[in-house]
């Protein structure tokens, strides 16, 4: 395939499919365009049957999602895309195993997160994520490498962020804010100066719900160094 003169960005998707969604609206939404062909040139992959990446982390599983990660960025690497982004945290589990398997640059939503919380000064972070990245303790990994200390939920809500993730985003069901607050402001209440929305289902709230400055989106972060990272000016962020 001839070389593209200009960058085509690759999403690995479907993981979940809203978030897919709303990853790519964000794109379009914040790149300074007068016309079509001002926007980033986009391949989307949505693989909604990809196998739940917590539940394979958590021991719950034993399919694992990683396969068809490597071979769905293997298929857009054929298409001809030039950057890899995944609007999914806890599909960064696999990140040092995908990035071994194809040799095409990923933009990685968790160190694109942790940098910025560094260039703000942040020294205590919390994280609301899925029980995979959590356990995992895969923000934790960037965060500190950052010099950054990470905290995440007790067990009772860390149940409640998991609700709200598959029992209510993933199901189309309105969040249930209180509940929301309550865990968010548990992390608040050990130090945190910002809270991560750790989930790419989550970062649905800010966008349904309104969120205060307090709180960081993971998704905003990738989608802004996406634009950038493919030579384009971003416009509306508030990062």
């Amino acid at each position: 395939m001839k070389t593209p003169s200009s960058p085509i960005l690759g999403i690995l998707g479907g993981l979940g499919p809203m978030a897919t969604v709303y990853f790519y609206e964000m794109i379009i939404s914040h790149t300074k365009a007068e016309r079509d062909q001002d926007h980033i040139d986009i391949v989307i992959n949505s693989r909604a049957t990809t196998p739940d990446r917590t539940a394979y982390i958590m021991g719950k599983s034993s399919d694992n999602p990683l396969r068809i990660m490597v071979e769905d960025s293997k298929r857009l690497k054929e298409y001809g895309v030039t950057l890899l982004a995944i609007p999914c945290n806890t599909a960064h589990y696999f990140y040092d195993m995908l990035t071994d398997a194809i040799d095409i640059p990923f933009l990685n939503i968790m160190e694109e997160t942790a940098s910025y919380l560094d260039s703000k000064g942040i020294k205590k972070a919390g994280v609301l994520a899925t029980e995979g990245t959590v356990s995992s303790r895969t923000y934790h990994r960037y965060l500190e490498s950052h010099g950054i200390e990470c905290v995440v939920p007790d067990e009772e809500n860390q149940k409640i962020v998991t609700d709200i993730i598959y029992g209510d985003i993933k199901t189309g069901k309105r969040v249930d804010m209180e509940k929301f607050m309550r865990a968010a402001q548990s992390l608040f209440d050990k130090g945190a100066e910002k809270i991560i929305l750790g989930c790419t289902e989550l970062s649905l709230i800010k966008k349904n719900e309104g969120l205060d400055a307090r709180f960081v989106d993971s998704l905003e972060v990738l989608a802004k160094r996406a634009i950038e990272a493919c030579g384009k000016e971003t416009i509306g962020f508030e990062l």
